[in-house]
């Protein structure tokens, strides 16, 4: 942080009219994607309990990464801050060794306590054989969509929204404890590996206030979920999918 940085204020709280709606419209566009991507896993979970087949609900992936997508592609002119990729080759190599270092951590805190329920994952295989398609439709939406999508919901909205209501005029660098820890913790129960979500949320908002970029998390997120993918390939750990 720099001399000018350590004398910005922090945000005051902004007033919020009685009559005023509780999200605008920059909120709702960094909302309705990840809304989005929810809705596909609550109707995967409904529909396996109605019995429907395991092969056919894992189609449900493509089709919500399609959702996800087609309403960022809607939105996109709404995300100012993934207009330009700004950031220095310091940065980017801290976000990459982040990506590695949260990986290594999200497989390795998986101790029964560390867990929510016992997930069965995503098992592209069928008869024993995998579906090669499906494995790179996984991972591909896992590194390059599951990324930007997050971020702009948890790091651009949440963290920010947290800090005021007219969240957009919020700098990264202005977020305060308060901010952190909830979207870190909200972030880190959205998980079945709860405590690896918590370390991921820490690291990546930590990369987001340092570098006031949101393609600092974007990118050492796209890291870490590509690397898993091929890491749950290789070992056949499908429940970490």
């Amino acid at each position: 942080m720099t001399e000018h940085d350590e004398r910005i204020a922090p945000p005051a709280a902004a007033t919020h009219p009685a009559d005023a709606p509780m999200f605008s419209r920059a909120a709702w566009v960094r909302i309705l994607p990840f809304a989005a991507y929810l809705f596909f896993i609550v109707a995967g979970d409904v529909l396996e309990r109605l019995g429907v087949a395991s092969s056919a609900l894992l189609w449900l992936y493509p089709a919500k990464i399609a959702a996800v997508v087609l309403l960022l592609a809607l939105f996109w002119r709404h995300y100012s801050e993934l207009r330009h990729f700004r950031l220095s080759t310091p940065a980017v190599l801290t976000a990459l060794a982040t990506g590695v270092v949260v990986l290594v951590l999200w497989v390795s805190l998986d101790a029964g306590w560390m867990i929510f329920g016992s997930p069965a994952g995503f098992d592209p295989r069928s008869e024993g054989r995998i579906d090669w398609l499906l494995v790179a439709i996984r991972i591909l939406g896992a590194a390059l969509v599951v990324p930007v999508m997050e971020e702009l919901f948890w790091r651009s909205f949440l963290m920010r929204w947290v800090a005021a209501p007219n969240f957009d005029s919020v700098e990264p660098s202005q977020l305060g404890p308060k901010s952190f820890i909830i979207t870190v913790l909200l972030f880190g129960f959205e998980h079945n590996l709860w405590l690896a979500g918590i370390v991921a949320g820490a690291a990546y908002s930590l990369l987001y206030m340092r570098h006031r970029s949101l393609w600092s998390p974007i990118l050492a997120h796209a890291v870490t979920n590509g690397l898993l993918g091929i890491w749950v390939v290789r070992t056949g750990n499908w429940s970490y999918w």
